[in-house]
C-alpha cells in the first residue's frame, strides 16, 4: 500500500514545489500571496453622518471568488477608498482577517442603506467578525477611518452602482 501511495505523494509534493497545484480559489500558489486590486467603480460610496457626507472610491466585491480574495495582502489603502462586498440577499455575516496585514474597519450595511454596525479588523485575526443584526453590504475601509468620519450605528448610506437603484433612507 505504501509504494503505490509514495509516487502519488511524490508528484503533489513536485507539483506544490513548482506552483503548478492551485491554491484558494483555484489560484497558483504565487497568485494566492498576492492582492486582489479590483476596478474602482466609476460612482463614489457615500455616507450621510452627523458630521455630513462622507464619499469613497471602492472596488466591488460581488461574487464568491473576489469576497473570498478581499483585501488579503494588502499593506495599505488611501484614506479614502475601501472594498465594499456585496451579497445576494440580507443575511447574518461574518468576516475575518486571515491573510491581512492592515487593520481595517468593517461596517455593515443593510439593504436600506443604514449602517448596521462597526467592527474593528485586527491584522492576521482569524476570530470572527460578525453583527448583531443581519446585512448585505459590507465596506471595509483603513481602520480608524468610521471614527474619523463620523459613521456608526444607524447612519444612512446613499449608494448607487451601474443597475442598482440608489438608497437613501431615513434613519429608524
Amino acid at each position: 500500500m505504501m509504494r503505490c501511495l509514495r509516487p502519488l505523494l511524490l508528484a503533489s509534493a513536485l507539483a506544490l514545489a513548482t506552483g503548478l497545484a492551485p491554491g484558494p480559489a483555484g489560484l497558483s500558489p504565487a497568485q494566492a500571496s498576492e492582492p486582489m486590486i479590483l476596478p474602482v467603480d466609476p460612482a463614489p460610496l457615500s455616507v450621510e453622518t452627523d458630521a455630513g457626507e462622507t464619499r469613497f472610491s471602492i472596488e466591488v466585491a460581488d461574487d464568491d471568488r473576489e469576497r473570498s480574495a478581499g483585501l488579503m495582502f494588502r499593506t495599505e489603502m488611501k484614506d479614502d477608498h475601501g472594498m465594499l462586498f456585496v451579497f445576494e440577499r440580507t443575511r447574518r455575516l461574518s468576516f475575518w482577517m486571515k491573510n491581512t496585514p492592515m487593520p481595517l474597519d468593517l461596517v455593515f450595511v443593510d439593504e436600506e442603506g443604514t449602517v448596521v454596525d462597526v467592527l474593528a479588523g485586527e491584522p492576521f485575526s482569524v476570530a470572527p467578525i460578525a453583527p448583531e443584526a443581519p446585512a448585505r453590504f459590507v465596506l471595509e475601509l483603513k481602520a480608524g477611518t468610521a471614527e474619523k468620519t463620523g459613521i456608526a450605528g444607524g447612519d444612512k448610506g446613499a449608494m448607487s452602482r451601474g443597475q442598482w437603484r440608489s438608497i437613501d433612507v431615513e434613519v429608524d
